[in-house]
């Protein structure tokens, strides 16, 4: 993956990874608690989160880091970052501009019930 991570020691001693060094990031929309996305997070991209105040995440597709809205305008602003109980995942809490979803959607969950 990426560089040598900045992610403050004592968080990292926290998170939980996957085997590939990754934690789910569920996002959810700050006032209204919508759920928008779920992403992958390495301890840099949660630095990097939490340093610039812009949602970053790891892609598994490209192998790269991405700043949610970079390309397509559709920025997370974040508000809050948490960890839950376990440590293995992550929450953030964002001020989303326009679609959280690559399909156009506001959020990623629009595809229907399941049941």
């Amino acid at each position: 993956m990426g560089p040598v991570s900045t992610l403050d020691p004592q968080i990292a001693a926290r998170l939980k990874r996957n085997p590939d060094g990754l934690v789910p990031a569920v996002v959810q929309q700050h006032d209204t608690g919508e759920v928008l996305m779920l992403g992958w997070m390495d301890d840099e991209a949660l630095a990097r989160t939490l340093s610039t105040g812009r949602a970053t995440y790891w892609s598994r597709s490209r192998q790269e880091y991405w700043i949610k809205g970079e390309t397509s305008g559709h920025r997370q602003w974040v508000k809050e970052v948490r960890l839950d109980c376990d440590g293995d995942t992550v929450l953030l809490k964002v001020d989303q501009e326009g679609p959280a979803c690559h399909t156009g959607e506001r959020t990623c969950f629009d595809a229907g019930l399941l049941s």
